[in-house]
Formats: structure tokens, sequence, C-alpha cells
């Protein structure tokens, strides 16, 4: 094998984040549940996204609350909105429609809505949530509950798919097809988005495309359907009183090709019930018949029976044994011209090969190996070799595939991922039955995962000999996690029993043998034409036959457990079937007298691996005692398998018949003591050959106080982990006391803060009643939520008027263009303000501001009504006011000037204008001091005016003028006070003074 160079500036990625996962059944459990379904009801799952909702509600509203019938509603939800599902659905039907909770059963016509910010599964007929952050980076929720429902009640699911966008729920509606359910898809006719519907429809497995009411029709059509009425234990889900079983299976092979007579008959019932059940069929001979007329049902009943369930990477544990066990053991000094080779039959669209490929070159990648490969996937489904060929797969796989491989292995396409080419290279796709073609031969791995549930004990025992005949000597054969290779005990030996992966053994087996399948259910209704085959043995191998049949000597092959692999000669003089149940152990079948001396033998030639041998053993046959000669030699095994033995049984001819002649007294007693001396021979090697035997005894309960030994340590080493796993659950034990504390805790948060909330709403309520202000709360939709009592006089508004619109209302007060402003302020989140006087002339302030959520979110209009009639007729006074100061300083004909409280210009005359020569633009509104900045003293004088109403003082003061020079004026200063309640005012008059 070569090393190839590490690439230093490759870097490894990490393994992808382990995702929380729901339980999943295995294989033989699910064929179980298909075979004898316990669920008594059909549930319905019904998938959308986009445009969904309308969907939805045309399904329910032609749907009877009483189809017998549970239904499951997966939509794709924004999990930061409360849903309002629920609500909106239970307007179309009378059935009882509910928000899942964890653990909830799912009862007969009832309607089960998906929460937001989850993913939801079905098991053992309970509906139960995971937090979507806790799943996969890509949230597939249809796909991921339609795959748990298909495993939870096989035939009994039904899939849907509605309007939606990207490919949600394909690979679901593939899951449910191949458990035998049945799958709709929303024609894309009436629904508004077509990704879901169309990337289901390309699968190939829906069996219906209809509009959502016609989906219905089809609902209540099949729950009426007699074959849908659940089946009591142990009773024949399929009644075939005419045998139509069988024919079926005869046209099938007719037809396609594939005789199905040796699959496991409830299965195989469950899809033909299938096909009943869609074309409104209710007894098999009336579907025999349609058969018979109707080639295209022939041929989608022989693609329903091979629809498998398959995915990438399916029990991980398998492939990482196949890294950890089997690719050293295959790698392990081998020549790197001798390509690997790994035949995956019954691949199904090719997720099984791939996963292998995939496998197979990270383990090369991270040894720096390089290695010749060629995967051989086969199916006898034409249909799903073409798709494996294609190697496109929908966007559903990035929760199987880790996200590492993914990015190596495939390229993001339109609609999913295309494998690379580097892959794809590895992997020959062919059409195959392996049951009657010829095998791949001389291969290192068989991966046959998940098929051999399919079939009946008969065809799984001769698939074994298949797989054996087409491995290498210590070739490895992969099986699903819930198969075994049953009887073939002789055939494979199990070296890793959670992954199921099994060696081959050396074993002698046929060298030409039948392929094609013996006859099943077919009995005489099966009429084959078997072809021609040239099976004559050539000649050189037929004389050897006869010799070795007539003058070699009678011999056996055993293994080290003296079980009988081989037969040569005639040993029947020396072996015999013991009674009972049939057995090839050796000293089972070993004549009387030959146990002991068998078993000693082997066990010399086990522990010395020399040939052992031992002459004139006696024994008995039918009554007569006989001599035999007994050889062990034994037969080097390969790796992984144990040594075996030839043992050889040479006859001993009896002593010929001498003729009997009279003996003298003499020859008597020395006839006599030469039997008494070969009596006394006999019994010291009768004796030598017992202590040898105990010896081999004494030996054989040593290696057996071993073996005990070996297992006290191993069940001490057990009880060790037993305790270490105690402790394990005793630590768990405690932080699951520990989550229960912290939810508790949680509880009491909770509870608090539900009584903060009530008194947060209590605080509200009494806030709203006690503020004498009309307030109008209104929602996003303009109606009206809540308002004050106030509101109930001035608007004229009752409590029966909580949901109405602003606009349908006859209100005390003429506001113009309301309904304007109030969008407005929807629009624009800008507030707005009107003045407006209602009909007994009161004037008030209205408010329009947005109605923000504690999440600062717009949900609604804050509409109040504020009382300013009292500010309007101060306004109004003060005008007045001001408009006589205007008119008086107009009048005085001395500069004069007004100033407010804080010494600013409010008005001044002309003449003050004249004489500062200044504008009113340069004048009012402008503080005393930027004015007159030349003239301190006068500002200090108004300073110092006393601060109470009518305070005056009259002053000489120097002022320079810019243009004249300095002038001598007086100043009079006064403090008018216009309102009790407003600030006074200051009038200054200037003049010259009188020299």
């Amino acid at each position: 094998m070569k090393k190839r160079k590490p690439d230093s500036k490759k870097k490894r990625s990490k393994k992808s984040p382990a995702r929380i996962k729901f339980p999943r059944r295995s294989a033989a459990r699910r064929t179980a549940a298909e075979e004898n379904p316990e669920h008594p009801f059909p549930i319905v799952g019904i998938g959308a996204s986009a445009g969904g909702l309308e969907a939805f509600m045309q399904l329910f509203k032609h749907l009877p609350n009483d189809t017998g019938m549970g239904f499951v509603v997966v939509q794709h939800l924004a999990p930061e909105h409360e849903s309002m599902l629920r609500e909106i659905l239970s307007r179309g039907t009378k059935m009882p429609v509910t928000e899942v909770t964890d653990g909830i059963v799912v009862e007969q016509n009832h309607v089960y809505v998906i929460p937001p910010k989850a993913e939801m599964a079905i098991l053992e007929g309970r509906l139960r949530l995971a937090s979507r952050q806790d799943m996969s980076p890509l949230s597939l929720p249809i796909d991921h509950f339609f795959r748990s429902l298909a495993e939870d009640i096989a035939s009994r699911a039904i899939g849907i798919v509605l309007s939606g966008t990207a490919s949600d729920g394909a690979q679901g509606i593939k899951a449910i097809k191949a458990e035998g359910g049945i799958t709709f898809v929303q024609d894309e006719e009436t629904a508004k988005y077509h990704g879901m519907p169309r990337s289901a429809i390309e699968t190939g497995y829906v069996d219906f495309i209809l509009p959502p009411e016609k989906i219905a029709q089809e609902l209540v059509r099949i729950a009426h359907h007699p074959l849908i009425v659940p089946v009591k234990p142990h009773e024949d889900i399929l009644p075939d009183d005419g045998n139509e079983l069988a024919q079926i299976c005869l046209l099938l092979r007719r037809e396609m090709g594939v005789d199905f007579s040796q699959y496991k008959a409830p299965s195989l019932k469950r899809r033909i019930l299938r096909r009943m059940v869609l074309h409104r069929i209710e007894t098999p001979r009336q579907y025999f018949k349609f058969l018979q007329s109707n080639r295209k049902e022939v041929e989608a009943l022989h693609n329903d029976i091979l629809i498998s369930v398959t995915g990438f990477f399916r029990d991980p544990d398998s492939f990482k044994a196949l890294s950890e066990i089997v690719f050293p053991n295959i790698l392990k000094d081998r020549d790197a011209n001798t390509p690997i080779r790994i035949w995956v039959p019954g691949c199904s669209t090719g997720e099984e090969a791939y996963s292998i490929a995939m496998t197979l070159l990270e383990y090369l990648s991270a040894h720096s190996l390089t290695a010749q490969t060629q995967i051989f996937a086969t199916d006898v489904s034409a249909t799903a070799i073409e798709k494996a060929r294609a190697g496109f797969f929908l966007e559903g796989i990035a929760n199987d595939v880790p996200r590492d491989l993914l990015r190596r292995h495939f390229t993001k396409v339109e609609g999913g991922y295309q494998i690379n080419k580097g892959i794809r290279d590895l992997c020959v796709f062919a059409k195959q039955n392996m049951l009657k073609d010829p095998p791949f031969s001389k291969l290192d791995l068989i991966s046959c995962r998940n098929v051999l549930i399919y079939f009946n004990p008969t065809l799984q025992q001769r698939l074994m000999t298949i797989f054996h005949y087409a491995l290498k000597p210590n070739g490895f054969l992969l099986l699903g996690t819930s198969e075994s290779i049953g009887t073939s005990s002789d055939l494979f030996t199990m070296i890793e029993k959670k992954a199921k992966i099994y060696v081959r053994k050396t074993a002698s087996l046929p060298t030409h043998f039948d392929f094609a399948i013996q006859p099943g259910i077919l009995g005489e209704h099966e009429k084959r034409e078997r072809p021609y085959e040239n099976s004559r043995p050539d000649l050189q191998r037929r004389v050897d036959q006869v010799l070795m049949s007539r003058y070699a000597p009678a011999s056996v092959v055993i293994n080290e457990d003296f079980e009988i692999l081989h037969f040569r000669g005639r040993t029947g003089n020396y072996l015999e079937p013991a009674p009972g149940m049939a057995s090839f152990g050796l000293l089972k079948m070993a004549r009387e007298g030959l146990i002991s001396d068998l078993r000693s033998l082997v066990l010399q030639a086990k522990k010395s691996r020399s040939t052992t041998r031992k002459e004139g053993v006696s024994f008995k046959q039918n009554g007569n005692i006989r001599v035999v000669n007994l050889e062990v030699v034994p037969i080097a095994g390969e790796p992984h398998d144990p040594s075996c033995f030839l043992v050889v049984f040479e006859a001993v001819a009896p002593p010929s018949h001498i003729a009997q002649k009279k003996e003298t007294q003499q020859q008597v007693s020395s006839r006599r003591m030469k039997e008494v001396v070969e009596e006394l021979n006999h019994l010291r090697s009768e004796l030598a050959a017992t202590k040898e035997h105990l010896q081999s005894t004494i030996e054989e309960r040593e290696a057996t106080n071993e073996e005990l030994r070996s297992a006290n340590e191993e069940i001490q080493s057990s009880y060790e982990e037993l305790q270490s796993t105690n402790e394990e659950l005793e630590t768990a034990k405690e932080e699951l006391q520990s989550t229960n504390e912290e939810l508790t805790t949680v509880n009491e948060e909770l509870e608090n803060r539900n009584a903060e909330l009530h008194r947060a709403n209590s605080d509200v309520n009494n806030l709203l009643n006690g503020v004498n202000i009309p307030i109008i709360i209104l929602g996003s939709d303009l109606r009206i939520r809540h308002f004050t009592p106030a509101s109930e006089k001035l608007l004229h508004l009752i409590p029966g008027d909580i949901g109405r619109r602003l606009s349908d209302l006859k209100a005390s007060i003429p506001i113009p263009d309301l309904q304007q402003n109030v969008l407005s302020v929807v629009d624009s989140l800008q507030p707005i303000e009107r003045k407006v006087q209602d009909a007994e002339g009161q004037w008030h302030l209205m408010r329009l501001r947005p109605y923000k959520t504690t999440d600062n979110k717009i949900d609604g209009v804050v509409f109040s009504l504020i009382n300013i009639d009292e500010q309007k007729h101060m306004e109004q006074r003060m005008r007045q006011s001001e408009m006589l100061t205007e008119t008086l300083l107009d009048t005085v004909p001395t500069p004069a000037v007004m100033l407010d409280a804080q010494t600013t210009v409010t008005k001044a005359n002309s003449a003050f204008y004249s004489m500062f020569r200044s504008t009113s633009e340069e004048t009012e509104g402008k503080p005393l001091h930027e004015i007159l900045k030349d003239g301190p003293e006068l500002l200090s004088l108004v300073e110092k005016l006393p601060t109470h109403p009518d305070s005056t003082l009259s002053v000489d003061i120097q002022y320079p003028f810019a243009h004249i020079g300095e002038r001598k004026l007086t100043v009079t200063i006064r403090r008018i006070a216009l309102d009790a309640t407003a600030e006074s005012l200051v009038l200054l008059l200037i003049s010259a003074a009188e020299s």
C-alpha cells in the first residue's frame, strides 16, 4: 500500500457539532409495525410554507369532522412572532384545533398545530417537541416530522405538501411512500408558491396531485375504505381465499422479471393493500383482474414493493466500525496494484454507496494512503439506479451528512446538492437482481444493510451462501443493526456485535450452484422454463471423484469445535447420525468405542500442531467388534479462520480363519498362556490409553479452568464497568436533582413575574380610570381597544364600542381629517397635535401619538384630548394687552421701549428708533444691553428697579451718542403688571433733559 505524502497546507476540518435527534426505530421494528400496525387510525401530516394559509383553509373547509383521522399541521413559522395559526384554523373547521405541547397524544378528529421556535416528531403516537436552536442549522420541519411519522405508524401515515418555497417535505414524502403510506401534493395551478410542490413531485413518490378541496375529498374516501379499518392481532391484513397473492407474484415475475414470492408475505400484502386503496378496489381478486388489464399498474406495484428507506450515514456506529475495524484489515499489507472491491446490493438511490465511498476516502486521507477502489452498487429497480447515477440530492441531506463532508464532497446547486466527481467515479451503479443474477467475486466487503428484513428465512439463507461465494477469504459482511446471518454460522463469524460486522469463514460450497430463486409461495401456479445448464463436469474431475469414493480411505474434515465440514469416502462404518436434532458434531456421530480416542487424538494434534495416530482401536458396529487405525492431520487455517483437521479412518482386515485341529494338552496350555499374555498386553495398552486420555482430560480441565479464570476476570471487569455506570447514573441523578431545583427556581421567578405583571395591569387600569382626560387606545387596524371613563361623556362612547373603528363613531367634537391624521401617525411615527372646539365652545388639544409595545414596536395609536379652554382665554387676554401696549407706545412722542422680566425688548416706538438710529428688526427680541452698549448707567438703573408692581424710578444720565456726541437724558422707568398670573413688564421712557 502506497503512503501518500501528507499535505501540510491542508487543514483537517473539525467534525460537525452534535445535534439533538429524536429517537428513531430500528429497521426490524419498522418492519414489524408494517406487518402488524398497532396504531388504530391514520394520521395525516400537512406541511406548508409561504401561501399555505389559504391552502389550509380550503382543505379543512371541505373536510368533515368525523373522518376518524388525526391531523398534524406543520407550517414554517417565524420564531420571533406569536403564531395565530390555531385561531385562524379554528374558524375553518369544527374539529378541535390545539397548539402542540410536548408529549400530547394524537386523537381522532383533532387538529394539531406546530408552535413557533420548535421542530416536531411523533413517537408511539405522541407528538414530541425540540427547540429549533437545538436542531440542525438547516431547518426542515416538514421533512423531520414526515420521516418520524413514517417510522412510527408505517402504512397508516399520510403526507400532504401544500404551497411553499424551497424543497421542504420532499424527503419526507419519500419516507412515507417507502413505508407504505399515501402521499398528496397540491397542484401548481392552485399553489401560490410552487417550490415545495414541485420538489415533491420531482421525487416520483407522489400518489395524488390535486387542489386542496380535491385532496379533502380523497381523504374522506380513503377514511371510509373497508381495508383501512384496523385489524385485530394475528388477523390477516389481506384475506387471500383464492390464492390471488401467488397469481399476482407470478404476473409480476412474468411482466417485470422479478420474483417476489419469497418476500415476507405481510410486507408484500401491505404494498398490495396500498395500491388497492388508491384505486378504490376492495378485494384481491378484483385487484388481480385490474392488474391483468393495466400494464402501468403492474409497473407501479413493482416500484412500490421495491421502494426502501435509505439515507446518508444511517446508523453512524456502522460507519465508525468500518473506519476502525474493516478498512484497517483490508488495507493491511495490501499490494498497491490490488484494488479494494466493495459490493452494495440493494443500493436504492445510492446514498449507502456514496456514504461508504466518503468514509473510505476520509480514512485514506487521514492515514496518508492511496488505493484503487471499486464500489459496485446494484439494485433491481432501474429507476433507483438512474437516480443514483445522477448523484443529485435535495437540500434535506444537509441534516444527514456531516458539515465538513458536505463541504468537501458535494457542490451546492439549485434545489439541492450534486455529488462531486471524485466520489462519483468510485461507484459503479448497475441494475442487478442479486437473487438470480451472478454475483461479483473476490470482494473485500459486502454492505447489505436493511435488505434482508424484507425476505423470508429461506431467501436469507440463500443470500448468505451467495455472499460467502462472492467474498474473498477473510472478506467482511456488513448487515443492518436488526439483521443477522441466521443459521449460517458455518459461513461467517461475527467480529463486531453492535455494528453487525461478520468475517468470512473457510467452508465448503458447491463449485456450481443455481442462482435462480427456489419455488416460494407460487406453488403449483409456477411453471418455470429453466434455461439449459451445461453442468457436466470435465472427465478428469469425474475420474477423481470415482477414485476418491472407491479407493481413498474414509475421512472427514473438522474444525476446532469438532464440527464436520467435509466428508470423504465411505464413513458410514465409523460415523452415524445421532438421535434427536440433526448435528454434524464428530463426537456425537462417532460409533461406540471411538469417541474417547478421537477426542484424545484431536486434542494432541491441536496442541502439538503435528499428525497424531493410533492403531488397533476397537469399536462396535451393529453388535460386532471391529478394528480401525485412526490418524489426525492438522490443516493450516487462514487469519480470522480457526484451524481444521483431517481425521482418517483406516480399516484393519480381520485375521484369516485357521482350520481347527486337535490340540494336545500342552498345546492348549501354551495357547492359553499366549492368550493371557496378549490379554495382559491389551490391558496395559488400554491402561496407557486411559492414562493418556486422563492426562488429556486434566489438560482440558486446566484449559477450562484458565478460560473460567479469564471469564471471571471479564465478569470482574464487567462488574467494575457496571459500578462505574452506577456512579455515572448517581451523578446523572444529582445533576437531574440540580436541574429540578433550577426549574423550581425558574417557576418561582415566573410566578413572581406573573404577580408583577398582574400588579402592573392593575396599576395601569387604575391610572386610566383615575385620569380625568379622554384617552382612546387604537389598534393597528384603527379599532378601539380601550378608553378612559372621561371619554364616555365627551366622545359619547359606551363599552360596546370596543372593537369598532374610530371612524364609525359620531363624536360631539368635529375633528376634520381625523382618519388621515391617524394613518399619518402610523406611517410616519410622528405625533400630531391639533386644537379643536367642542359643541359647547370648550377648547381641547388633540394629541395623536404612536402606541409602542415593550419591545419598541408600533402597534396602534394613542388618541387624547386635553382641555385648554382657560389657556385659550388667557392667550386672548394677553393678545389684547399687547395690542393696547403697542397703541400707547406709538402715541407717546418721546422715545419709549417695553422690556420683559429678562430685560429683553418686546416693543419700541418710532421716537426710540429715531434717537438711537436703529430699526425694529435690530431692536425687538434683543436684550437691552446689546442695543445700548454705550450706556452702562442706563442698564444699571433697570437692574435697580424694585420688583413689586407699579415701582417707578426717574434719573438724569449722560449718554454718549455716536453721531451727536454725549447728551444729558432724563430716564423714567416703571414696572407694569398686566395680569396677576403673568410676569411684570418694564416701561422705559427717555427724553432730553432740560439745561
